[in-house]
């Protein structure tokens, strides 16, 4: 079991046994348990799957709970208590088509704008992850990031690496307080933990991707109960009291925030004095052209394929740093210095590669025809191979964006809140 932080300042008990009992039946299907990770995973978010229902909690009650003034006090949190209840439950078919019909209007390939996707940014990026996220699990693993690679390191060692590299620059020690800003499914805030022995809070606004979090976390046999935990919360309007955190870091997060510097002025907030915030942010670089047709074309899939508002340029995330208060430390595009190209794991061309064989041509082609399949039995609902069309279509703009040196997601920085802030 693991405890599930959702509403803000109310914790509930969550038994890891109903996502257990989600990724193991296969309705409407004689496929074996097990047969494809793919298939467990359309399953257990589509399917079959886990959603909760949200409601305020105005007083305390029952065995399993806290009050909400007393877990406010001590836990720092300002705002309401909500309390979630995770059932089994069914999710139609006709939810998803219109959830990837929302999400694809939300962008310019599909004649919406930026300043539409920024103020709605939520939903948006929420529909996003409700949509990928399990295509993500099955083709990258539980890290959703790109990563510095040198030569004779394999994909998952640089993953580690480079989620240890933050950890290092942050000077993590144990009994430290840290935040992730926008976890996902909590694979990096796993690995920081279990690396520094410092308390890691991992922020998330989607309730799936929380789940999936508490379910990975459960398989590790480690108890990371006592060095991590996971709050529902928008990253522009958290639920901490000011000067809560000793280190707080982000990885690929607040590139989909609609204000960057609102969003790192809210991280500022958080965090205490004389303290640092890392991070890597996804960048349009300096050879980036917006009157380009080209460029723009290649931007525009990235931004489809990755929930993103826009794309900010390095030196436009540098500016709002400093904007929302922050001394800059250090900063670096660290895809510049790489042995290996960041875009290598999801490139189609490359088939030399044994490991993310998932992505190669071949690996597409084979996941492809897995999801028609599904879809033509009624295992996994219609829509499930437009997402995964759309994730390739994702990658295909990454790769060119990283071909042509219009994009990076491994744009490094260091920063440190003054003191006397």
């Amino acid at each position: 079991t693991g405890e599930l932080e959702l509403g803000h300042n109310f914790k509930v008990p969550y038994s890891n046994s109903v996502m257990h009992c989600c990724t193991s039946l296969q309705p409407n299907s004689a496929v074996g348990h097990g047969t494809c990770v793919l298939l467990q995973h359309l399953l257990s978010r589509w399917n079959l799957c886990v959603c909760v229902r949200v409601f305020c909690v105005r007083g305390a009650g029952g065995t399993n709970s806290l009050s909400a003034h007393s877990f406010q006090q001590q836990h720092k949190m300002t705002t309401p208590a909500t309390f979630i209840t995770p059932q089994i439950t069914s999710r139609s078919a006709e939810r998803v088509a219109e959830d990837i019909d929302k999400y694809e209007k939300y962008h310019t390939t599909h004649g919406g704008d930026v300043e539409a996707r920024k103020a709605q940014y939520a939903d948006m990026v929420n529909k996003y992850y409700d949509l990928a996220t399990s295509f993500y699990e099955y083709g990258w693993g539980t890290s959703f990031h790109f990563a510095h690679r040198l030569k004779h390191e394999t994909h998952m060692e640089s993953i580690r690496r480079h989620e240890h590299y933050l950890a290092l620059r942050l000077g993590l020690q144990p009994g430290d307080k840290c935040l992730d800003v926008g976890c996902g499914i909590g694979g990096p805030l796993r690995e920081i933990a279990l690396f520094s022995g410092a308390h890691v809070t991992g922020l998330n606004n989607n309730a799936y991707q929380i789940s999936r979090a508490l379910h990975h976390n459960s398989r590790t046999g480690r108890n990371l109960d006592k060095i991590s935990r996971f709050v529902k919360a928008d990253f522009m309007n958290m639920p901490f009291e000011s000067g809560s955190f000793d280190a707080v870091y982000q990885i690929d997060a607040t590139c989909h925030a609609p204000d960057q510097v609102g969003c790192y002025k809210e991280i500022l907030r958080v965090l205490k004095p004389g303290q640092y915030f890392a991070g890597y942010e996804w960048c349009a670089t300096d050879l980036y052209d917006p009157t380009n047709l080209n460029h723009k074309s290649i931007m525009a899939e990235i931004e489809l394929g990755n929930g993103l508002p826009d794309v900010r340029t390095t030196k436009q995330t540098l500016e709002a740093l400093k904007a929302a208060g922050f001394e800059l430390v250090d900063s670096a595009d660290l895809s510049l210095s790489a042995d290996i190209a960041w875009w290598d794991p999801v490139d189609p061309d490359n088939w030399t590669r044994l490991q993310n064989f998932r992505t190669t041509k071949l690996g597409r082609y084979a996941t492809h025809h897995l999801v028609k399949l599904l879809e033509r039995f009624g295992v996994a609902p219609k829509g499930s191979l437009e997402v995964a069309s759309m994730l390739e279509r994702a990658a295909d703009g990454l790769v060119a964006g990283g071909k042509m040196g219009l994009f990076t997601p491994l744009f490094f920085f260091l920063v440190r809140k003054p003191a006397s802030a």
